[in-house]
């Protein structure tokens, strides 16, 4: 593959990790400075055409975002439950839809699995930089640091922070439980012919849920080192000849599904939404100032 080839692949797995990073700066700085306003939605793959008739997308995001509130009870028991609800909010729409934004990504790389793994397996350079993914991207690391979060809250009676931990955990589990019902229903083969459990990356999925849940509470100032951090361990995964690109593609979408279905359903709506155009979709992200 040539070397502009693989630029373009690898990129594509980055770009779950970044667009959203990259809507944070979206509004003009008229709006910026007006104070107060309805929320505004800018879309980063609509494009308006000078001669095109405009397509009216209307009010996907109705208000800001927001953190979602502190619930009454954050202790163990309430988790549990909220663990059990979260999951009859994931049949939707718009779950479908990123659903099929990670499925099309994933298609689109896909003829490109073989060509990006001779690259970087055995290739001592990426695997020098993406050694550390494979440690900080399990399962173990992820849960032990939001359960750090959530037994912080509770000690010091501060239901904030022990939310902020719930849903973390939450989260994880959520991915935990949708990567593995996918692995043992596709039963694609590993490039390193381990066992028949490839896709999608259960390190993807996990890190990029954890990234989603915790830019819900903390906002894109330390969510976006976040979405970084997800996406090298998912890109980690290919050197260690564990995963084929399109596994680590359509694990980042699992892990936004996860993250998304424990904190939008609360009372504020989610800030960033996926909405069909003509001709596909746009991701749309409303704020206010």
């Amino acid at each position: 593959m040539r070397d502009s080839s693989k630029a373009r692949v690898v990129t594509a797995v980055m770009l779950t990790g970044f667009v959203f990073a990259a809507t944070s700066h979206a509004q003009t700085a008229e709006e910026r400075s007006a104070g107060t306003t309805p929320a505004t939605s800018t879309s980063l793959f609509a494009v308006e055409p000078t001669t095109a008739p405009r397509f009216e997308l209307g009010p996907v995001v109705q208000q800001p975002g927001g953190p979602p509130p502190t619930p009454r009870h954050t202790g163990i028991k309430a988790m549990a439950k909220g663990l059990v609800k979260d999951f009859t909010y994931l049949p939707s729409r718009e779950n479908l839809l990123w659903a099929a934004v990670g499925g099309g990504l994933a298609l689109a790389v896909h003829p490109a699995d073989d060509d990006v793994n001779r690259k970087l397996v055995g290739n001592s350079t990426a695997e020098n930089i993406f050694k550390a993914g494979e440690i900080l991207g399990e399962l173990g690391p992820l849960l032990g640091s939001a359960s750090i979060v959530y037994a912080t809250g509770r000690l010091r009676d501060a239901p904030r922070v022990s939310h902020v931990g719930m849903d973390l955990i939450q989260s994880l589990a959520m991915a935990e439980v949708l990567t593995q019902a996918l692995k043992y229903s596709t039963r694609r083969e590993r490039p390193d012919h381990s066992g028949r459990n490839s896709f999608p990356s259960g390190h993807a999925a996990d890190t990029f849920a954890f990234a989603t849940a915790l830019e819900r509470h903390l906002g894109w100032r330390y969510a976006v080192p976040a979405y970084v951090f997800s996406s090298y361990v998912a890109i980690s995964r290919l050197p260690a000849n564990r995963h084929w690109l399109s596994d680590a593609v359509f694990g980042a979408s699992v892990g936004i599904i996860a993250g998304r279905t424990v904190t939008s359903h609360e009372a504020s709506p989610y800030p960033v939404a996926v909405t069909p155009v003509p001709g596909g979709v746009a991701i749309i992200y409303s704020r206010i100032q």
